[in-house]
């Protein structure tokens, strides 16, 4: 049987953290991985996080399953900072998942079973796992226009010129906040006009808010998902806690699905309850837990929220200091868009041969696609990589 088995194309950006590994050069900088890391260089444990795990450590007398859809209080507490007071509550079934891939799987199942024959359309670029789990699950995708490598902006004219060719029940990826991976986002006019097309097509808005609370701020950067929620018949959302939480290991995620009206409800919540059991039956807890006990607790959410709103500004930080040295190296403010962008993210628009040429050349490692992870950066590399951009002519 084995022996059938054929090679699979393997991950670039798994391939990349190995060769940056075996990289000798000490003075070599890691911006590919997308995973959060403080000026030392260290993806930490946030305060409150700590805390809830001590609390559940001192308080939790099981190990018991929660249920097919995760404790319902975990739930409760997302769709809430999520959504607030955008979506009545009966109107939203919802599951606990693996991560926000897990759940963005169990939408791609969902649009699946509801309707084989619906595409999927999705930025260009978007973020790799997208595309990957839809051409495995035989989904049929459809690229729109978003990133203008000339303006480094969104290019919204040709992302709705596209999304026109949408037909009725053709689903839209978007993603809330912080796109990955070229970090530039659509203002809420721009929202406002694709919510528009959506309803004047009969389009499904599927969201994926993986970054809440990296970008402008945690209701800032749910503005977008709240509009779409609240304006559509029905809509999908996956979310991830892995960033704003930092529990990337305790793969946290949920899936909503809101209907159209309350009587939908009960059979898009067995639905989900459904395709849980099909995959991995009893989601993960702990993460669940940790995020649950946060949001319930007035002091710990309060310290939460500060300790994000650090990170938040330190990302912020490190774009400007970073688009102010391009500046100065360059006397050119075409390196503004840096500043610009959101998210953990920015996408240089450049070729990928001077993206290897910065990695042989100068030892700065990115996604040949040339995103880069701002918060790989700290005060001390922000000046390498800037001199690395010009030395190789970006």
């Amino acid at each position: 049987m084995f022996e059938s088995l054929k090679s699979q194309p393997a991950d670039k950006i798994l391939a990349l953290m190995q060769m940056y590994r075996d990289d000798p050069r000490e003075q070599k900088i890691d911006l590919g991985v997308g995973v959060y890391k403080n000026a030392e260089g260290v993806t930490p444990v946030m305060r409150a996080v700590k805390a809830a795990e001590k609390r559940i450590w001192e308080d939790q007398q099981t190990k018991a399953y929660t249920g097919l859809a995760g404790d319902p209080a975990y739930a409760d507490a997302m769709i809430g900072l999520i959504l607030g007071e955008a979506v009545p509550r009966d109107r939203i079934a919802a599951v606990a998942t693996p991560g926000g891939t897990g759940a963005c799987r169990q939408a791609f199942e969902l649009i699946r079973m509801a309707n084989p024959d619906a595409r999927v359309f999705v930025s260009d670029p978007t973020w790799p796992n997208h595309t990957s789990i839809l051409n495995y699950l035989g989904i049929e995708t459809v690229a729109y226009r978003y990133f203008d490598d000339e303006t480094r902006g969104v290019d919204f004219g040709g992302m709705i010129e596209d999304l026109k060719q949408a037909r009725a029940g053709d689903v839209v990826l978007l993603h809330g906040c912080c796109h990955n991976p070229t970090g530039a986002n659509l203002n809420m006019v721009e929202w406002q006009a694709v919510v528009d097309l959506i309803n004047e097509r009969g389009l499904i808005a599927m969201i994926d808010i993986a970054y809440q609370g990296f970008g402008d701020g945690l209701d800032a950067d749910a503005a977008a998902t709240r509009l779409v929620a609240g304006s559509v018949k029905e809509c999908l959302i996956a979310a991830s806690c892995s960033k704003n939480f930092g529990v990337y290991r305790e793969r946290t995620g949920l899936l909503m699905a809101v209907s159209a009206d309350a009587a939908q409800t009960d059979l898009n919540q067995k639905t989900l309850a459904f395709l849980n059991r099909q995959n991995y039956s009893f989601p993960p807890d702990h993460g669940a837990r940790v995020v649950t006990t946060i949001l319930t607790d007035d002091a710990l959410r309060a310290d939460w929220a500060a300790e994000l709103e650090e990170v938040r500004k330190s990302m912020l930080g490190l774009r400007q200091q970073l688009a102010d040295e391009l500046q100065r190296l360059t006397g050119s403010d075409r390196f503004g868009f840096i500043a610009q962008h959101r998210g953990m993210f920015s996408r240089l628009g450049t070729t990928p041969e001077l993206v290897e040429k910065m990695r042989t050349e100068h030892g700065i490692y990115m996604v040949g696609d040339s995103r880069m992870n701002i918060a790989g950066l700290n005060a001390r590399t922000v000046p390498i990589l800037a001199q690395a951009i010009v030395d190789v002519g970006v």
